[in-house]
C-alpha cells in the first residue's frame, strides 16, 4: 500500500499537527522522523509556505521531495510584506534591491522555464509587477527595460560565474 502525500508547510516548522499529522497518520511511516527531516530540508524557507512530497512504502521507509515555494512567497518574504497591491500599478506595497530579485532568481531557476539567471530575473520581476513591488525605487517594469538593455549584465555575469 505505498503511497505519496502532497503538502505545503511553512519551512522549517512543520509539525505533527494538520494538515501533515492526518495525512501522516493512517500511513506506516514514523511521523516524528518525518517531521524532523522537513524541517532540516526546509528550514532555509523559515515560515514561508514550501510544497513537499513525501512518497512512503509498506515497510515505513520514505522519501521526500522539497519544492521551491511560489515566486510571490519568496518575493514577499524577501520584502517584508503580506499582501500584494490592489493596485499594483499605481500603489507600491514594497522595494527590492537588485541583490535581492537576483537572490530570488537563483533560489527559483530550477522551477522557471528560464534558461539563464537573467532571464530568471526577469520572471522575478514580472512577479514583482503584479504583487505592486519596485526595484531600488523604479517601477518593475522600467527595472525591465533596463535588464533587456544590458545595464545589469555585469550583475548577472558574476553571479553566474561565482
Amino acid at each position: 500500500m505505498a503511497g505519496t502525500i502532497e503538502v505545503l508547510v511553512p519551512g522549517g516548522q512543520a509539525n505533527p499537527g494538520p494538515p501533515l499529522g492526518p495525512e501522516l497518520g493512517p500511513t506506516p511511516v514514523d511521523v516524528q522522523a518525518v517531521v524532523q527531516e522537513i524541517n532540516d530540508r526546509t528550514e532555509a524557507f523559515d515560515g514561508t509556505e514550501v510544497p513537499v512530497t513525501i512518497e512512503y512504502e509498506d515497510d515505513g521507509s520514505f522519501s521526500i521531495d522539497v519544492g521551491v515555494p511560489p515566486t510571490a512567497e519568496l518575493v514577499k518574504d524577501e520584502a517584508g510584506f503580506d499582501t500584494g497591491s490592489g493596485e499594483p500599478h499605481e500603489e507600491f506595497v514594497a522595494d527590492l534591491s537588485v541583490d535581492q530579485v537576483i537572490q530570488i532568481a537563483e533560489q527559483k531557476q530550477s522551477d522557471l522555464l528560464a534558461y539563464d539567471l537573467k532571464n530568471a530575473a526577469k520572471e522575478v520581476v514580472g512577479t514583482c509587477t503584479s504583487l505592486g513591488v519596485t526595484i531600488e525605487g523604479n517601477n518593475p517594469r522600467e527595472f525591465k527595460e533596463r535588464i533587456d538593455d544590458g545595464e545589469y549584465d555585469d550583475l548577472f555575469a558574476a553571479e553566474a560565474s561565482a
